[in-house]
């Protein structure tokens, strides 16, 4: 009898210990099965190079969402998936443009709410953005002399 009871004991801390280890893998991998509080929005850019999946989003220098995915449409566009809080709504005239963090860092998405008063409602397209500076191109632009070229 008391062989059962140390059995029964061991098998409800296994259980108890499994319980732990999920609850704790859902809230790491930030997994929400029951609701979301959070909408998706898309931005369709030129050029988001440096930018990734999981790369931050913006607003005055306050992290506010995420970058869901990134992808290229039938036009050579990149189609940005953000993530961002049901909080916050944005209008249709918002801009969005690729920034680095310092001189040579991570390059993140900055968001500039609009006033239109036209809230865009979740799964839509912001079209006014802005890609990043190519240094690169613009030090051999420089280099070579292809800065002065269309001013004679």
């Amino acid at each position: 009898m008391n062989n059962r009871k140390i059995e029964f004991m061991v098998g409800c801390f296994v259980l108890i210990g499994f319980g732990a280890v999920l609850y704790l893998a859902i809230q790491v991998g930030s997994a929400r099965f029951f609701g979301s509080d959070s909408y998706e929005l898309e931005a369709r850019f030129r050029s988001t190079s440096g930018v990734n999946a999981g790369s931050r989003v913006e607003i005055a220098g306050v992290r506010v969402g995420t970058v869901r995915s990134i992808i290229l449409d039938d036009d050579f566009y990149s189609i940005v998936t953000l993530e961002l809080p049901n909080a916050l709504t944005l209008d249709d005239d918002t801009i969005i443009s690729v920034k680095t963090a310092g001189l040579i860092g991570d390059r993140y998405l900055s968001v500039s709410p609009g006033g239109s008063g036209f809230p865009l409602e979740p799964g839509d397209m912001v079209v006014d953005t802005e890609s990043a500076l190519d240094i690169e191109s613009l030090i051999s632009r420089f280099a070579l002399g292809g800065i002065d070229a269309g001013e004679e």
